[in-house]
């Protein structure tokens, strides 16, 4: 049975959302048709969210093609349970000179691609807290929200002093996607605390680390740079930061006998996992295609007792890091894991 989830009063999402950063360019190439039909047959299956952002080149026009196609077959009605959660990431390099007119282009271009009239939420990221003009973007974010071109707003990747400033400032967040596995708990730290005492729900992506947390990775050597995409290069350097291969390797055998347990799988578990997480209102999964969709489809059906809970966190207390709060490592462009990172994604699209 799916799983949904009231984000706020009215607003209702599964609790497995279809990520859209694989269906980006860097990732292959993409057959239109295929992709589409493979949405509508996430629909069907019950997961009704999915995530995108403005910084995903073509994912936004994708959506809209899939929405316009959706409504033909299904109906508005149809149409209206299905969610699309969008992004506004000003590039790094516009962040000292950014304008109203900015925020205002990077909505209406979303609106566009997305061929929606408002949409359902926008999750608010910001590179550099150098650059202090984050607060002044969140309320014209605010503005257009109150000019009725979006539903939420959200925020992606906010730390926790940083989130409750946004707060105090009247921004009415709803949401805050962070990167929160079994792997990477930086959330715990403070930021699920906050959360937890403003009613804001946090949305998951990396819950299975790129696909480190799967069966492919059990019992196998640890591998070697360079890997076969940025995404493995990432979750490599949480899993140092972790404990190391070692411990990865007991967490995946743990995580392993669960799975044996319910007929299912690694990655099954750790998603689930995160979903009985206090203050998670749903995992973000990555899928290419339809060929992922029963798997992501079974998180709905599994449920863990407190004995898998514990099994786990007998693991998890030898942990060593990462630590910090949420993407602050991410946010050192000159440290290990902020190296790795692309800041400029709108430059690059153009």
């Amino acid at each position: 049975m799916t799983e949904f989830f009231d984000l706020r009063p009215g607003y209702q999402i599964s609790r497995v959302i279809r990520g859209g950063w694989q269906l980006a360019g860097g990732h292959g190439a993409v057959e239109r048709r295929d992709a589409v039909a493979d949405l509508a047959l996430f629909c069907e299956a019950g997961i009704t969210t999915f995530d995108c952002a403005d910084i995903y080149t073509g994912v936004e026009e994708l959506i809209g093609e899939f929405r316009s196609v959706y409504k033909d077959k299904h109906g508005a009605d149809a149409l209206r349970r299905v969610k699309i959660h969008t992004k506004c990431v000003p590039d790094l390099d516009l962040l000292p000179r950014i304008s109203k007119a900015h925020v205002q282009a990077i909505i209406d271009q979303s609106l566009k691609r997305l061929r929606m009239e408002r949409l359902d939420l926008v999750q608010f990221h910001w590179w550099d807290y150098d650059f202090p003009g984050y607060l002044e973007t969140a309320l014209w974010l605010k503005e257009l929200q109150q000019a009725g071109k979006i539903d939420l707003l959200g925020g992606t990747n906010f730390d926790t002093p940083r989130s409750a400033e946004l707060m105090e400032a009247g921004f009415p967040l709803a949401s805050m996607q962070v990167q929160y596995s079994l792997l990477d708990a930086r959330p715990e730290n403070s930021l699920v605390a906050l959360c937890r005492k403003h009613d804001v729900h946090l949305l998951c992506y990396g819950s299975v680390a790129g696909g480190f947390l799967s069966d492919q990775w059990l019992g196998r050597p640890e591998p070697k740079p360079p890997f076969e995409n940025r995404s493995l290069t990432k979750y490599k350097l949480v899993i140092d930061d972790f404990g190391g291969w070692a411990l990865f390797q007991e967490l995946l055998a743990t995580l392993r006998g669960i799975a044996d347990t319910y007929g299912s799988d690694i990655a099954t578990v750790a998603s689930r996992a995160m979903l009985e997480r206090p203050q998670v209102g749903a995992v973000i999964v990555g899928a290419r295609n339809r060929h992922h969709l029963a798997a992501n489809r079974a998180i709905f059906d599994l449920r863990l007792t407190p004995g898998d809970h514990a099994d786990i966190a007998s693991v998890l207390r030898r942990r060593k890091g990462p630590e910090g709060d949420t993407f602050t490592l991410e946010r050192d462009r000159h440290g290990r894991h902020g190296s790795i990172m692309k800041y400029n994604l709108n430059k690059e699209a153009s």
